[in-house]
C-alpha cells in the first residue's frame, strides 16, 4: 500500500506464517532497494499488542501502518510482519512492524510460538531493535517481556554473532518517576536476564555489550500529551538520521547483507526460523552471498555472451587476426567484472571473491576459443609469409643459412608481436606451444627446402661428374693397355677432389652440421666411383665388339691406317697375331674393376691360356686353364669383376671363330694375288728362249731399221698393256678377263690410230718451213712422236690405274 507522501509498505509475512515473496520482489523494486548496497538499514520493533507500535513507528518514520482504533476497543491491529521504508530519513531505513505480543486472538500456546519467531526473526534481519514497554509494566515479568528476552539472549549466545545489534527500550506513557530512576532499573532487569542464561563455556565471562548495544528512551503519553509527545518522537527521529555511521545506532556493518540480498535474505532466515532450526547468521550470510552472488555472475555472464563487442570480435576472430583484439576484449571483461564487483560489493568478501573467480574463469573459458583461433589465423599466417619471403631471399642469391637466420628472426618477432597484441590482461595463457609448433614448422620447411636445394646440388655435380667421367673412360678403356686403369684412377681422383672442392665450398653457406657435410662428400665420391664402374660394366657388356674393332684394325690397316693390301710379302701370321694379342690385351683390362691400385694375374692368366703361343698343353697351362673354368678370379673380389673366367674363355672362342675368317679372307687374297702377278714364263724358259734365239738376236743387231721396228711395236704393246691394265683384269680370272679385254680392244685400236691421224697432220702442216727429210729422218720422227704420245698416255692410265688401286680391296 502507498500513501500520498510516497511511503510504500507491505506484508512480509502473514499471520498464518508465509513469506510474501512476490511482495518483497515489488516492494524492493518500488523503493529501488538493490541499488542501495549497504548503505541501508532495517529497524524493528515488538511488544505487547495495542502498546502502540504502529502509532510510535509512523509519527517516527513516517510510515502508514494501520493504527488501533481506542473507540473500538483493545483488539489485533497488526498481523503478522509488515515492512515499509522510512521517509525523509537517510540512509534508507527499512521498518518492519511485528505483531504484538500476548494478544488474545492466537491464544497462549500460538501467541508465544509466532511471538519468538518473529522476535528471532527481528533480531536477525534487524540493526535496530525496538523493544516497546509501559511505564508501569518496568519490574513487571511476563508484561517487560522478560521470558521473550531470554529466548533471544540464549540465541543469540548459540549464535555467537560477531555482530552487535542495538536493543532501544522505549518506555511508553512515562509516569511521575524520573528517567533517570527508571533507566537504572530497567538496566538491571536486563542485566540479570543475561547473567541468568546459560552461556557457553566461551563465554562465561562475556559481558552483555559484545552481543547488544542497549539504549533506554522515555516518552511521554501520546494520549494525553500528544504535542510533548510529537516533539520527543521527532528528537529520537533525528537518531536515525545517518544511522550507519561509525557510533550511530546501526553503525556496525560487519555482517549486514547488501541491499540486493535483502530479500533473499529475508525469507531464507524465515524458513529456518518457521523450522524451528536456530539461527546460524555466520552461515546464513554466506549462505546469502553465495545465492546472491552467483545470481549477479550469472547475469553478467549472460549479459557479456550478448554483448555486441564481443560478437563482433568472436566473429573477426574465426576469419583471422584481429588487431588490438587482446586490448579490446580485455576492456570489456574488465568492464564486465567491474560491474559484477560493484553489485557484488557488500556481500561476505570470500564468497564474492570465488564467486568473482568463478565468473572470471568461466568468461576465460568463453573468450579461450577466440584467443586460440587468433593464434591459429597468426601462426598459419606468420608460417606462409615466411615461406613466401625464404623463397625470395633465395632466389634473390642470398645464402641459404642466412635467409634461414634472418628469415626466422624476422617472423618470430612478427608472431611474437601478435601474440603480444592477443594477449588478454586477465589471464597469463601460455602461447609457448603454439610459438614452438610455429618454430617447427618453419624449422621443418626449412629442411625440406635444404634438402631439395641440397639434392639439387648434389644432382647438378653428380651430372657434371658423369660428363667429365664417362667420355674420357670410355676412350681410356678403348684404347685398352697397361696404363689404361692408372690413368682412370688418376683421372677420377682429379675429378672427385675438384668436385668435393667446389662442393665444401658450396655446403659451408647451407651451416651443415660435420656429419651430413661428410655424408654429402662420400656420397659424390661414391657416386663418381659408381659412374666408372657403371661405365666399365658397360663396355664390359660390348667387349667382344672391342675386341674385333681392335684386330679389324690393327689386322686391316698398316701403320700408317692405309688399308693392307696382301700382295703376298705380308706376313699374316705375325699380323694376326699382333692383333689377336692386343684384343686379349683389352679382354684382361675389361675383366675387372682397378680402382684402388691392387695387383692381380688376370693379364697373365688370359695371356698363358689363351695367347697365340700357347701349343701343346703342359702341366701349369693345364692348371690356368682350370682357372678359366672358374667363377671368380684370384686376389680379386666378385664386386670388382666384371667378366669371369668363364666368360672370358667364352668370349675368346667366339671372338676367335669370328676373325678367323677374316684371317682366311686374307691368306686367301694373298695367294690370289700371287697367281695372278706370277705371268712371267719359268726360268729354265727364259734360258731356253735366249739360247734359241741367239741368231735372231744377232740379226736385229746387224739390221737396225729390225730394231726400230721391234721398238715401235713395243711402245705400241705397252700402250695397249696400260691401257687394258691386263693384270688387274685378269686378277678376277682368265675368262674375265679374256671378255673384258676383248670389249676394250676395238675402242683401243682407233683411238690409238686417232692419236696416229692427229700426229701425221701435224707433221704434214710443219712441212711448208722444213725441208723434206729423208724416209729414214721422218719414220724416226714418226716413231718419237708416237712413241711420245703413247708414253703420255700410258703414264695417264698407270696414273689413274695406281688411284684406282689405292682405294681397292
Amino acid at each position: 500500500m502507498d500513501d500520498d507522501k510516497g511511503c510504500c509498505s507491505t506484508q512480509l509475512i502473514d499471520q498464518d506464517g508465509n513469506f510474501n515473496v512476490l511482495g518483497i520482489e515489488e516492494f524492493m523494486k518500488k523503493v529501488k532497494l538493490a541499488e542501495c548496497g549497504l548503505s541501508y538499514a532495517v529497524v524493528s520493533i515488538m511488544g505487547p499488542q495495542s502498546s502502540g507500535k504502529s502509532t510510535l513507528l509512523n509519527h517516527l518514520f513516517g510510515t502508514n501502518f494501520i493504527e488501533m482504533d481506542a473507540f473500538k476497543g483493545r483488539s489485533q491491529t497488526t498481523k503478522g510482519i509488515w515492512l515499509a521504508r522510512s521517509v525523509g530519513i537517510e540512509p534508507c531505513t527499512l521498518v518492519m512492524d511485528l505483531e504484538g505480543t500476548d494478544g488474545r486472538e492466537r491464544g497462549e500456546m500460538d501467541d508465544t510460538t509466532f511471538e519468538k519467531k518473529s522476535a528471532l526473526f527481528a533480531l536477525a534481519v534487524s540493526d535496530v531493535v525496538l523493544i516497546n514497554m509501559w511505564c508501569h509494566d518496568i519490574g513487571r515479568e511476563q508484561a517487560a517481556n522478560k521470558p521473550l528476552l531470554k529466548t533471544v539472549f540464549q540465541v543469540m549466545m548459540r549464535l555467537f554473532s560477531p555482530r552487535k545489534t542495538t536493543l532501544m527500550f522505549v518506555i511508553r506513557d512515562k509516569t511521575k518517576t524520573p528517567f533517570e530512576i527508571l533507566e537504572p532499573i530497567l538496566r538491571q532487569d536486563i542485566q540479570k536476564i543475561w547473567d541468568s542464561i546459560p552461556k557457553p563455556q566461551a563465554h562465561k565471562e562475556t559481558p552483555l555489550s559484545e552481543f547488544f548495544n542497549v539504549e533506554v528512551v522515555a516518552l511521554s503519553s501520546y494520549e494525553e500529551k500528544e504535542e510533548q509527545f510529537k516533539e520527543q518522537v521527532a528528537s529520537l527521529r533525528q537518531r536515525f538520521f545517518h544511522s550507519i555511521a561509525p557510533g550511530g545506532l546501526a553503525g556496525d556493518r560487519r555482517a549486514v547483507v547488501p541491499a540486493s540480498g535483502f530479500s533473499f535474505s529475508a525469507q531464507q532466515i524465515w524458513k529456518i526460523i518457521k523450522e524451528n532450526k536456530d539461527l546460524d547468521l555466520p552461515k546464513h550470510k554466506v549462505m546469502v552471498a553465495t545465492v546472491r552472488c552467483q545470481e549477479i555472475a550469472n547475469e553478467k555472464f549472460g549479459s557479456f555472451t550478448e554483448n555486441k563487442e564481443w560478437c563482433q570480435l568472436d566473429e573477426a576472430a574465426r576469419c583471422g587476426p584481429v588487431p588490438g583484439f587482446g586490448k579490446k576484449l580485455s576492456l570489456i571483461l574488465e568492464r564486465c567484472l567491474s560491474e559484477y564487483d560493484v553489485e557484488a560489493l557488500y556481500f561476505d568478501e570470500g564468497v564474492r571473491s570465488a564467486k568473482r573467480k568463478t565468473l572470471e574463469e568461466k568468461l576465460l573459458q568463453h573468450v579461450q576459443p577466440a584467443f586460440l583461433s587468433i593464434l591459429d589465423h597468426l601462426c598459419s599466417g606468420t608460417f606462409d609469409k615466411f615461406k613466401e619471403e625464404f623463397d625470395k631471399a633465395l632466389h634473390g642469391g642470398e645464402g641459404f643459412s642466412a635467409a634461414t637466420r634472418s628469415c626466422t628472426e624476422s617472423f618470430m618477432s612478427l608472431f611474437d608481436e601478435g601474440c603480444a597484441d592477443s594477449v588478454i590482461q586477465q589471464v597469463n595463457w601460455d602461447t609457448c606451444k603454439i610459438r614452438d609448433k610455429l618454430l617447427h614448422d618453419i624449422k621443418g620447411h626449412v629442411a625440406l627446402v635444404r634438402a631439395a636445394k641440397l639434392s639439387e646440388l648434389i644432382s647438378r655435380y653428380e651430372a657434371k661428374l658423369n660428363e667429365a667421367l664417362r667420355g674420357p673412360v670410355d676412350a681410356l678403356l678403348d684404347g685398352a693397355g697397361d696404363d689404361t686403369w692408372p690413368a682412370i684412377r688418376e683421372l677420377l681422383q682429379r675429378e672427385i677432389q675438384l668436385a668435393i672442392s667446389k662442393l665444401s665450398d658450396d655446403l659451408s653457406t647451407f651451416d651443415t652440421d660435420e656429419q651430413t657435410r661428410d655424408k654429402l662428400l662420400a656420397r659424390l665420391e661414391d657416386f663418381a666411383r659408381g659412374v666408372v664402374e657403371s661405365k666399365a660394366r658397360e663396355e664390359a657388356g660390348r667387349v667382344l665388339i672391342r675386341m674385333k674393332d681392335r684386330f679389324t684394325t690393327l689386322f686391316a690397316y698398316d701403320s700408317d691406317s692405309m688399308p693392307r693390301v696382301w700382295t703376298g710379302k705380308e706376313d699374316i701370321k705375325a699380323i694376326k697375331k699382333l692383333a689377336r694379342s692386343a684384343s686379349l690385351k683389352l679382354l684382361s683390362v675389361m675383366a675387372a674393376l682397378r680402382l684402388d691400385d691392387e695387383d692381380d694375374d688376370i693379364e697373365n692368366t688370359l695371356s698363358l691360356a689363351l695367347g697365340e703361343g700357347t701349343s701343346s698343353p703342359t702341366s701349369s697351362s693345364m692348371a690356368i686353364s682350370e682357372q678359366l673354368a672358374s667363377n671368380t678370379w684370384e686376389k680379386v673380389s666378385l664386386s670388382k669383376t666384371l667378366l669371369t673366367p668363364m666368360q672370358c674363355k667364352s668370349l675368346w672362342r667366339q671372338f676367335k671363330a669370328e676373325t678367323d675368317y677374316t684371317v682366311t679372307q686374307a691368306i686367301a687374297a694373298q695367294e690370289a694375288n700371287k697367281r695372278n702377278n706370277n705371268w712371267l714364263p719359268p726360268p729354265w724358259a727364259i734360258v731356253a728362249m735366249l739360247v734359241l734365239g741367239f741368231n735372231e738376236f744377232m740379226t736385229l743387231l746387224r739390221n737396225p731399221l729390225y730394231i726400230v721396228v721391234l721398238f715401235v711395236a713395243f711402245l705400241i704393246t705397252k700402250a695397249l698393256w696400260v691401257q687394258f691394265d691386263i693384270p688387274n683384269e685378269f686378277r678376277r680370272g682368265t675368262l674375265p678377263g679374256l671378255i673384258s679385254l676383248s670389249s676394250k680392244f676395238v675402242p683401243a685400236i682407233m683411238n690409238l690410230l686417232k692419236r696416229l691421224t692427229e700426229a701425221g697432220e701435224i707433221a704434214v702442216a710443219g712441212g711448208d718451213a722444213h725441208k723434206n727429210p729423208s724416209p729414214a729422218a721422218k719414220s724416226y720422227q714418226v716413231g718419237a712422236e708416237t712413241e711420245s704420245d703413247l708414253s703420255s698416255a700410258s703414264s695417264s692410265q698407270v696414273t689413274s690405274v695406281e688411284n684406282g688401286s689405292d682405294y681397292s680391296d
